[in-house]
């Protein structure tokens, strides 16, 4: 096992709690916020795409479409400051405190990496699947990372919250990976084969920068 070199986070429900997005969604759908949130678990429960949850409720329903319905009546998708996760900010400055290149990568939309870049958040790089015309859990994604970090995919940790979307196809692509088991895949998801190839296994972002040392030390 090699030394961490580099450290790549996903976005939603590592660094962002999106509770707040998707209850927006509930509301543009013009659905209970708890009903929404039942479908959601259910649809991620029987391992299909989370956008799913949409087509029950409006069959047909356009994600893409209606992301600039809602924008151009003045209810964007959007997140704050108050919606980051309160261990990753932390969590950033430590590890690159430390001398590690940190970075986020995960399938935003352009306007969600614009919002990224203007939380000026401790971090050296912000990859976003509209920004690199690559999507996970697309092989070209992680290959992307690996570039970006700069380093041999062995000396990237890639930490996620979904075993199927994140974390499998990472290490398929030969990259230390970390399970952070928060939000709804993070609850629901569950791949014994997969978390057993994790290097962590995580319940906060707090954990991170004293288990990555103590891995390095190891491997000095």
């Amino acid at each position: 096992m090699a030394r961490i070199e580099a450290v790549f986070f996903d976005v939603g429900e590592v660094l962002i709690d999106e509770t707040r997005e998707y209850g927006t969604w509930a509301d543009w759908l013009g659905v209970p916020r708890h009903t929404f949130s039942a479908v959601f678990g259910a649809v991620i429960a029987q391992g299909k795409d989370y956008r799913e949850t949409f087509q029950v409720f409006r069959p047909g329903f356009d994600l893409a479409v209606e992301r600039e319905l809602r924008a151009a009546a003045g209810q964007p998708e959007s997140f704050s400051e108050e919606n980051l996760y309160s261990d990753a900010r932390p969590c950033f400055q430590a590890l690159q405190s430390s001398g590690l290149r940190v970075g986020l990568a995960g399938n935003q939309t352009a306007r969600a990496e614009q919002i990224l870049k203007a939380l000026e958040l401790p971090v050296d790089v912000i990859g976003t699947s509209d920004g690199w015309g690559v999507e996970k859990p697309s092989p070209e994604f992680f290959d992307r990372v690996v570039e970006e970090a700069g380093v041999p995919a062995s000396s990237v940790l890639y930490v996620g919250d979904r075993l199927d979307n994140d974390i499998s196809p990472a290490q398929d692509a030969g990259i230390a990976t970390a399970l952070v088991r928060r939000g709804p895949w993070g609850h629901i998801l569950r791949k014994p084969e997969v978390e057993e190839r994790c290097l962590f296994l995580l319940d906060s972002l707090a954990e991170l920068p004293a288990r990555v040392a103590a891995h390095n030390a190891d491997h000095s």
